[in-house]
């Protein structure tokens, strides 16, 4: 396990160091100026240059990219230009908000997607198979934010049983914080969860299908151990590994699902350092957006590979 370990690191460092050069030549394409935006609408060409001096943004772009990319690698992402205080106190401070969001709705992710792809392959009855693909489908049709107003409008507004927005640490209340945490966080599971529901029903599918589970049944085995101690472990190993990549579509959508109900992490950080043209805060979120995923993708492929040994020696 360690020898494919170290096979899978040199690709993920490569994909980090590619990721920054994009990320940071994207953001000086993007129309307009941060030294304009601090200016203000009043301020005349001498002042915007005097700003664009002391952020260093009059230096050419090769010389800004080495200069950033040598701060990183020394854990210095430098400061804010618009927000204020240090890049790395910003997001430490929204970091933890963010994590709490995405654990939520990962749990939400793993229980509902199981239910989706157990009822949609074995549930009894075809009611119950149709209801689960219709969940399926709306769930994947249907984008987050909509799904964000329609849950504020029924759970908060209309029932009036949970906040429709804000933010309280499940770790310092717990109950409280569970009534802050369910809506958006099942927001941003619900998508996540419809495509994990549908790979799991497939893989099901078609381990039911084999010659074991036939000579099984035909021996008087009960559907349901075939399903739990044969089929389902069968099945597994493809929805760990779409499991892994929906962890860094839930950070991403954390984004928009943390605007629709005022929840003050990196989503909101983000969408601040965008309107304001704020380099250095938008290149390192970005930036821990990519290591997340490569991480996770790490990990996926580690559980992957632990789950089926053939790869390891592939």
């Amino acid at each position: 396990m360690r020898s494919y370990l170290l096979k899978r690191v040199p690709s993920a460092l490569l994909v980090l160091a590619l990721a920054s050069f994009v990320i940071f030549v994207i953001l000086r394409l993007i129309p307009g100026d941060p030294a304009t935006t601090l200016a203000g609408p009043d301020a005349g060409p001498a002042a915007i240059e005097a700003i664009r001096g002391r952020l260093g943004l009059d230096r050419p772009l090769p010389s800004q990219y080495v200069t950033w990319l040598g701060d990183l690698v020394h854990g210095d992402l430098g400061p804010s230009y618009a927000i204020g205080g240090e890049v790395s106190e910003l997001i430490g401070q929204g970091l933890g908000r963010t994590v709490e969001l995405t654990l939520g709705a990962l749990v939400l992710v793993v229980v509902l997607g199981l239910a989706l792809g157990l009822l949609g392959a074995t549930g009894r009855g075809r009611g119950v198979r149709a209801a689960a693909q219709a969940v399926t489908t709306a769930s994947l049709a249907v984008p987050p934010f909509v799904t964000g107003i329609v849950l504020v409008l029924v759970f908060a507004v209309g029932m009036r049983l949970l906040p429709p927005g804000g933010y309280r640490s499940v770790l310092d209340a717990p109950d409280i914080g569970l009534q802050y945490l369910l809506l958006p966080a099942l927001c941003l599971a619900l998508p996540s969860a419809a495509v994990l529901g549908r790979y799991l029903k497939d893989g099901l599918e078609r381990a039911l299908a084999e010659d074991y589970v036939r000579t099984a049944t035909a021996l008087g085995v009960s559907r349901r151990r075939i399903v739990w101690r044969h089929a389902l472990p069968g099945a597994l190993p493809p929805v760990v590994t779409v499991l892994g990549m929906q962890v860094g579509q839930l950070l991403s959508g954390a984004v928009l699902v943390e605007a629709v109900f005022a929840w003050p992490g990196l989503g909101m950080l983000a969408e601040q350092g965008v309107i304001r043209r704020d380099y250095p805060v938008v290149q390192a979120l970005l930036l821990l957006l990519v290591a997340v995923f490569v991480a996770v993708q790490l990990l996926t492929d580690l559980v992957y590979a632990w789950l089926d040994p053939r790869i390891r020696w592939a």
